[in-house]
């Protein structure tokens, strides 16, 4: 049974994703990936300065005059959404979790797809797959997999991204516009990104929280790790700690950049709960520019 206040949030992100979809983010989101190709869509009179390398000579030769070949872009695209819903995704310092903001965010994409009539799938993993379900076209279907990621309780704690994207590998055979959202915190994925890299077109969108990127100023803190249950403290007061702190978020920051970057992997980085669609409509906007080049 769905809580009343899970039923709200669905409503409040089902409302919130459809205006943003359609205000801001379709024309820039069709412009921005391609299709799977051209496809035959009807015969013209020839018109001079046209290719001829279109023209059709079969019909030319019944009709007595050239004719031309047309062309439409082979639009329907599949989508996946394959989310880490490890126990580090519940972290938050302000009003919404960095899950709340992964929900937002594959609904938002899920209702721009929709309006472009590409279907959309779900991949939801931590440290093992949890749960995977098809791609498929519909309001209903995308309802389900915002559902999915605010109720879902996964078995896993920790996060395997190599797991995941081995698991999509297997089961996307054809290419698919790949959205992996995580706060990437992990390792040993190198190989998986790579070769889902060259077989998709794959989107990282890396979610963290302010909390996690500007430390206290001072005070002594104890800290927890989400995913192993570890606690440790720390003293913000001293300049090493700080420093040490900072150092290793720079490390792992510079780490996923050049990770993404050998791989021509895009790369969306949400640090703003409350304008996390800024940096996507941007994202989309690049591309767009990139292929009207």
């Amino acid at each position: 049974m769905i809580s009343t206040e899970i039923l709200k949030k669905i409503k409040r992100i089902e409302i919130i994703s459809k205006k943003t979809s359609k205000e801001a983010f379709a024309g820039e989101y069709h412009s921005a990936f391609k299709g799977r190709g051209m496809e035959f869509s009807e015969v013209r009179e020839y018109i001079f300065g046209d290719d001829i390398r279109f023209i059709d000579w079969n019909v030319s030769s019944r009709m007595g005059k050239l004719y031309l070949k047309q062309f439409v872009e082979e639009r329907e695209l599949t989508v996946i959404l394959a989310i880490d819903l490890s126990a580090s995704l519940g972290f938050f310092s302000a009003k919404k979790s960095k899950k709340e903001i992964a929900a937002e965010i594959s609904a938002i994409i899920s209702f721009t797809a929709m309006l472009n009539n590409d279907k959309v799938g779900l991949l939801i993993f931590t440290d093992q797959i949890e749960r995977f379900i098809p791609p498929k076209k519909g309001k209903i279907h995308l309802l389900r997999i915002i559902r999915e990621i605010l109720t879902f309780k996964p078995e896993g704690k920790r996060t395997s991204i190599d797991h995941g994207l081995v698991y999509l590998n297997k089961v996307i055979k054809k290419k698919a516009i790949v959205f992996l959202i995580s706060d990437f915190i992990d390792k040993g994925f190198t190989k998986s990104l790579k070769i889902s890299s060259q077989k998709h077109d794959l989107i990282a969108i890396n979610i963290s929280d302010v909390r996690e990127i500007n430390p206290p100023e001072k005070g002594l803190f104890i800290l927890k790790d989400y995913e192993t249950g570890e606690e440790f403290f720390a003293d913000f007061s001293l300049k090493k700690s700080k420093q040490g702190f900072r150092k290793k978020l720079k490390e792992a920051s510079q780490f996923l950049e050049d990770l993404f970057q050998r791989y021509n992997v895009d790369y969306i980085n949400i640090t703003d709960y409350k304008n996390y669609e800024k940096p996507l409509f941007y994202f989309f906007l690049k591309r767009k520019k990139k292929y009207q080049r």
